[in-house]
């Protein structure tokens, strides 16, 4: 049985049968959604590529199938798909059903945080997967603290990454509990939220981050400079 392929059906179902609800219109957002997906997922699958090369993690074969591309299943080529799609879609809806707050969210934190996790990845540079999660946090986080000091400054973003994180314990908490993904231990802390990798939470903060600045960006057609000389989206 093809877990893996079930699982990334079971995260696309709802949010591509809710796309067409004409309050949120998320269909009409694709032209942004879908490049969005497609540019952050580019990084993200190059990434997986390498990191499977190297054995930092494989993937159980009972559970998805043979078949192989560059080293991966066709579940893990879907989930950089319908994981991001759904997620999206989730910040499509927080845009629509819940009123906005924008708050201060400081800067400092931001480059405080992209510091620690790049003295961190510094640290842990022997365990490949550390490595590169905290590499990637660190750049994260520094252009959040710049480019998208609006995103993080508003509820909807909160919100919407609150309820992926939801779902992201759901999801991957099955990928790793049953298993369908198994990760070499010299290559992560050895950290677990159950059966989850620490690094995963860092690894998912990331990914969901550049989906929706990316998202933002494309969807409103660029960007502005803010009265505070920060970084604004358009619209």
């Amino acid at each position: 049985m093809n877990l893996y392929l079930l699982i990334n059906i079971l995260v696309l179902l709802v949010p591509l049968a809710f796309s067409f609800d004409r309050r949120v219109g998320f269909f009409r957002q694709w032209r942004a959604a879908l490049p969005a997906i497609m540019l952050v997922s580019a990084f993200y699958i190059f990434e997986d590529v390498l990191a499977a090369k190297k054995g930092s993690w494989w993937f159980a074969p009972e559970r998805v199938g043979e078949a192989r591309l560059l080293g991966l299943p066709v579940g893990e080529w879907l989930f950089f798909l319908t994981v991001p799609y759904g997620c999206i879609f989730i910040y499509a809806c927080m845009r629509v059903y819940v009123r906005e707050r924008v708050f201060h969210f400081p800067r400092a934190a931001c480059f405080a945080a992209a510091a620690a996790a790049a003295v961190s990845a510094w640290i842990f540079r022997e365990q490949d997967y550390t490595r590169i999660v905290l590499g990637v946090f660190a750049v994260t986080a520094a252009v959040l603290g710049t480019l998208g000091h609006h995103l993080i400054s508003s509820r909807h973003f909160w919100t919407a990454m609150g309820i992926s994180y939801v779902m992201f314990f759901i999801v991957n908490g099955v990928l790793t509990g049953v298993p369908v993904v198994l990760y070499s231990p010299e290559a992560i802390w050895g950290v677990r939220l159950i059966t989850i990798p620490l690094e995963d939470v860092f690894y998912n903060f990331s990914m969901l981050s550049w989906n929706f600045l990316v998202f933002r960006f494309l969807l409103d057609g660029g960007l502005r400079r803010g009265a505070g000389g920060g970084v604004e989206f358009e619209g």
